[in-house]
């Protein structure tokens, strides 16, 4: 099973089903009309050239089709969005194509335009379903033989895990139940299914070549249960828990099989798939628009930091992102070099080690502009929580060790913990600001993002940046 081939199979067969639909629909427009359907098209298809209508169709299909989430997680669509999907974006891309895009039939009455239109609405689907409809039967196909399989480990080896496991290998067909793990509970399965410890996890999951880990615990203990999820998350595997009395009262336990108990899967965004989609789009136009807008801005200030104190422009520090990986963060230079070394040291307003020029920076947060370089390569988003050092998010999950929940998204530019915190030079107001970020999580939308990008904005320009 691989995801990516999947991905490119999907996008490779949407822009032939696009293909085909545009000579078809080419060749009814000029049976029935015997005129020029690209007469109003002239900035995008110069000269109404049908060979470049032919490469643009496909594209702006398929940007369609990515923007409505449809490319994400592929693996796991069902009949009914694959059909909910494909039928919303072929009424989108019909509409645009003759209402925003004005293909012009001045000479032919509106019945004509609205029967073309229905007819290209109809083509769209058909064809674009039917050959996802392939593909998706396919990976069904592959499951239903186990040629293809979603490898699980259960975490717990007490009577509750033994439920979960009778229900994934009587009922679920995409999963192949490869063994437990012990968490030193009364083991109520046959030793021999047992794989290890929690101790052995990363050979246990090498081995194995596990893509899901389900946690029970007979007893809902929050810390034993979160330090779990911290170790388990470094692997990339999706990590999903039996809800507790919380999850099911705040509507965190999914019903996503019918034939298995509610499941809380703490990996995956609360966020739709078009939403995301959308909310990376617009990361990618907008980082690469403010940096090509803030340019000389930029180069002004790199000039001022040259000068101000000896060292480089620019900073670079490990921090933690998405799936609790390490990336390299880039930040203007606001301390004189030799600042910190040994055990890291939280800043302050009035801190000494920040240089004249940097605590400019940090009171507008000009510091962070070069971050929109860290969003375009996909460690960073506009907007979700700040992302921390291994040191200090270590001492956090000592206090709270839910830490681990922010590493289901992306870390942001900005987000509502700073908006509401500012800069947090204490771990107590770390944990503060994490628990803003918590309900950010609980609450993600476009509509939340923008207003956060709002408000940065206003503190920005009010210099309330430190």
């Amino acid at each position: 099973m691989n995801k990516n081939r999947l991905f490119l199979k999907y996008i490779l067969y949407d822009m032939l089903a696009a293909l085909l639909v545009w000579v078809a629909f080419v060749i009814f427009r000029k049976t029935i009309n015997n005129i020029n359907i690209l007469h109003d098209f002239q900035i995008l298809i110069p000269n109404h050239n049908y060979l470049v209508s032919l490469l643009l169709f496909p594209i702006y299909c398929t940007f369609v089709y990515y923007l409505s989430g449809f490319y994400l997680n592929t693996i796991k669509k069902t009949k009914l969005s694959l059909v909910t999907n494909t039928l919303l974006t072929t009424v989108l891309i019909s509409f645009l194509v003759f209402f925003l895009l004005k293909l012009g039939d001045v000479v032919v009455s509106y019945r004509y335009f609205y029967f073309s239109m229905l007819v290209l609405f109809g083509l769209l689907f058909c064809i674009t379903f039917l050959f996802r409809n392939f593909i998706f039967s396919q990976i069904h196909h592959n499951y239903k033989t186990k040629k293809w399989t979603i490898n699980t480990l259960i975490i717990g080896t007490g009577s509750n895990a033994l439920k979960i496991a009778n229900e994934l290998e009587q009922n679920a067909e995409q999963n192949t139940l490869k063994g437990f793990v012990s968490l030193n509970q009364h083991i109520v399965m046959p030793q021999d299914r047992v794989l290890g410890s929690m101790n052995q996890i990363a050979s246990i999951i090498e081995k194995n070549n596990i893509q899901e880990a389900i946690v029970i615990l007979d007893n809902a203990d929050e810390q034993q249960l979160f330090t779990i999820i911290n170790s388990l998350y470094k692997f990339n595997i999706d990590i999903r828990f039996t809800p507790r009395l919380y999850e099911i009262l705040t509507g965190s336990a999914k019903i996503n099989r019918l034939e298995i108990s509610p499941l809380v899967n703490i990996t995956s965004s609360s966020m739709s798939d078009w939403e995301a989609s959308i909310k990376r789009f617009v990361d990618i136009i907008a980082s690469v628009i403010s940096l090509i807008l803030l340019s000389p801005f930029l180069i002004y200030f790199m000039i001022r930091i040259k000068r101000d104190s000896k060292g480089p422009v620019f900073y670079r520090q490990e921090r933690i992102g998405r799936y609790g990986r390490p990336f390299k963060i880039l930040k203007f230079r606001t301390m004189y070099v030799g600042s910190e070394t040994g055990v890291p040291q939280l800043s302050s307003a009035n801190d000494d080690r920040i240089t004249p020029v940097g605590k400019i920076l940090r009171k507008y947060r000009i510091d962070e502009i070069p971050q929109f370089w860290n969003i375009i390569k996909g460690d960073m988003s506009l907007v979700g929580p700040r992302p921390e050092r291994r040191y200090y998010i270590n001492r956090i999950i000592e206090e709270a060790p839910y830490y681990c929940l922010l590493y289901k998204i992306r870390p942001g530019l900005t987000s509502w913990g700073p908006i509401k915190i500012g800069y947090s030079d204490s771990i107590e107001k770390m944990i503060e600001r994490l628990n803003y970020d918590i309900i950010y999580l609980d609450n993600m939308s476009l509509i939340t993002d923008f207003k956060i990008l709002v408000y940065t904005v206003e503190i920005i320009f009010k210099g309330k940046g430190v």
